[in-house]
């Protein structure tokens, strides 16, 4: 016969798990439906401002399309498989900034400050985020956001010391930044060194996944512009003086 104070004490231990399990689903609902709030105010606003700067900037991908043209021949557009929301692959538009012989490397590597894959236009594209502009597309599409994780090709890999590569997705935080859609620029792309290994930028993505609304959006993409103005996306420090600031305070 099972003793009543051993019997209670086993009854009282379900109660307070049953208790804990019905807490944390319901603040999984919750944070469900807070983000799904966030999501579609996202997808109103990035859907506006990509029809009018598809519409504004048309004059620009004449020029950047023959400046390509001229030092290295076609393709002027390059179309590269990117891992989306949830994990989900889409096909990304850029302007080809790297020479044709960079489009046949069987591994993925990121560019590298003075890399000399990139060609004259393109080191100008990239300083200017200008090679970029044809993920406006991406954007009105719902593949991308303006502001969000850099999008990550499928088999990225990261060069680490010794010239060691390790696959993107054994990286901690890589499954968490795709709650939401890759951007065209976010707190990783703006603030942290290009160089840096991707487990301290995947730590940025995160910490915009926890902080996202308009207004840091909208605060993002205004510092983006102005890092473009002054054509420094590719310095490895603070791309202006502003950024040491900072903007985020938790």
């Amino acid at each position: 016969m099972i003793d009543k104070n051993v019997w209670r004490s086993v009854t009282t231990a379900r109660e307070i798990n049953q208790s804990m399990y019905t807490e944390k689903r319901t603040f999984e609902f919750q944070s469900d439906q807070n983000m799904h709030s966030k999501l579609l105010y996202k997808k109103f606003f990035d859907t506006l401002l990509s029809g009018a700067g598809l519409i504004l900037s048309s004059w620009l991908w004449v020029i950047i399309g023959i400046a390509i043209i001229m030092e290295d021949g076609f393709p002027v557009l390059i179309r590269q498989s990117r891992v989306g929301r949830a994990g989900k692959l889409f096909f990304s538009f850029k302007f080809r900034s790297m020479r044709k012989c960079a489009l046949k490397e069987r591994i993925n590597s990121q560019a590298f400050e003075n890399d000399h894959r990139i060609t004259s236009v393109g080191r100008f594209l990239r300083k200017t985020a200008l090679d970029e502009l044809p993920q406006l597309l991406n954007i009105f599409l719902n593949d991308m956001s303006f502001v969000g994780p850099r999008a990550l090709l499928p088999k990225e890999a990261e060069i680490n010391g010794g010239f060691q590569y390790t696959k993107i997705d054994d990286v901690p935080g890589y499954e968490k930044r795709t709650a939401v859609y890759p951007g065209l620029t976010g707190i990783a792309q703006i603030y942290s060194p290009r160089d840096i290994p991707r487990k301290y930028k995947f730590k940025y993505d995160i910490l915009y996944i926890k902080k996202m609304n308009l207004l840091i959006d909208i605060k993002l993409i205004l510092l983006s512009c102005l890092i473009s103005a002054r054509g420094t996306w590719e310095k490895r420090h603070a791309k202006i003086g502003i950024l040491k600031r900072g903007i985020y305070r938790t």
